[in-house]
């Protein structure tokens, strides 16, 4: 088939990114068609106090009109509440930090939307991410896709891919990946597409900004507990074990988070429910009096009690090494996963925008270990580690 008589429907947002998306793929003679994606009409919980999907859905008709492609929006809120908002909750009911925008492309954009466009008769789908695909053709005739980072290093987004399977990846094109934002923002105002000057979109994918603790009280319940404490001199700190039996025990060792209790430090203040909260977080505490802000080290949902240190250099706060469970184990490359016992050097990220540090993975039975080479801020159960080979993604996991 050749591939500039393809059809492609793109995933038009309202935003510059995905407009230009679409008059790319145009002018290298695509036929492109235009969907929006409705992601949310629960009248039972309010995602936010504004309605930006309906300006979204219009601004996508117009640049639909204007490049003169077909256009309509599509349904996908229940799908969408309960494969990602059902989640949601769910995860920080039980103590955990989900990563909505990686779900959303996993289950929405790259499965049910990309299901649709395909009953449409498309040949691929299309997305404003900033990140790149390439391809190659192996010894028996297969094809294996390439997730690459976006040339646009600031902008890079494939951490948010990182969950997309090689199906997915064939049948997908990212137009804008070798572009910087500037230089997308430049060719929409020089085609006078209308979103050339538009904000970025902030919150869940394809429906807006999103106030967290609101938005969870709705289904969660308020809970009171207690603030603690912990100084940095607490025994949980101390170096431990100098020498270790095996490099497994070393890692399940460097792991293991602390077991803090009551007794570990004093009582600062009080919170509304463990699950409001994540490691790392510093607002919403509303603690004063202390020399440094206090940050989150840990939540106890099951005593609903919240552990916090001074400073955000506070060693509860670091961790070197993290682990991923068997069945939250994804491959990109499949041909590059790691047999049982194996080891290999990458470079790794724990959250969107993070520099790539440096790690080693060590394969195990149950699961795969990410050994950084420096502690990590802030490693959160439910988050996603993702794997790089160069810029190059090729795995990623759910922390444990």
């Amino acid at each position: 088939m050749n591939d500039l008589r393809s059809k492609v429907v793109v995933g038009l947002s309202g935003g510059v990114d995905s407009s230009v998306a679409a008059f790319l793929l145009q002018q290298k003679g695509y036929e492109v068609i235009g969907l929006f994606m409705k992601n949310w009409h629960d009248d039972s919980v309010t995602v936010s106090d504004e309605c930006p999907w309906l300006e979204d859905s219009n601004d996508a008709l117009i640049v639909a009109e204007k490049l003169g492609i077909p256009f309509q929006t599509v349904d996908l809120s229940r799908e969408y509440k309960e494969r990602i908002v059902d989640y949601m909750f769910s995860e920080y009911e039980n103590g955990r930090t989900p990563n909505p925008d990686v779900l959303c492309n996993r289950e929405i954009k790259f499965d049910v939307f990309l299901k649709i466009a395909l009953g449409l008769g498309a040949d691929y789908v299309a997305t404003g991410h900033y990140c790149r695909k390439e391809a190659f053709t192996n010894a028996n005739g297969t094809i294996t896709h390439r997730l690459l980072s976006g040339v646009d290093t600031n902008k890079d987004q494939s951490y948010f891919l990182c969950q997309l399977s090689q199906e997915q990846l064939a049948k997908t094109l990212f137009p804008i990946g070798e572009l910087t934002k500037p230089e997308v923002r430049q060719i929409a105002a020089e085609n006078g597409l209308v979103t050339a000057d538009k904000k970025d979109s902030q919150g869940l994918c394809f429906v807006g900004k999103v106030r967290l603790p609101e938005f969870l009280q709705q289904k969660l319940l308020p809970k009171k507990g207690v603030i603690v404490e912990v100084p940095r001199n607490s025994d949980h700190y101390a170096n431990g074990i100098s020498t270790f039996a095996s490099k497994r025990e070393e890692l399940e060792y460097q792991a293991k988070k602390p077991n803090y209790d009551k007794t570990d430090g004093a009582v600062v203040g009080e919170h509304n429910g463990a699950h409001f909260f994540t490691i790392g977080q510093r607002k919403g505490l509303d603690v004063g009096g202390t020399k440094e802000p206090l940050f989150v080290v840990d939540t106890d949902v099951k005593d609903n009690v919240i552990y916090t240190g001074q400073g955000k250099d506070h060693p509860g706060l670091y961790r070197r090494t993290l682990f991923v469970k068997e069945q939250e184990l994804h491959w990109i490359r499949e041909d590059l996963s790691l047999p049982l016992d194996g080891t290999l050097e990458v470079m790794a990220r724990i959250r969107y925008r993070q520099t790539l540090q440096k790690a080693t993975l060590y394969r195990v039975d149950g699961g795969l270990y990410v050994d950084f080479l420096e502690k990590q801020s802030a490693i959160t159960e439910g988050q996603f580690v993702a794997w790089y080979h160069d810029d190059e993604l090729i795995g990623s996991g759910v922390i444990s």
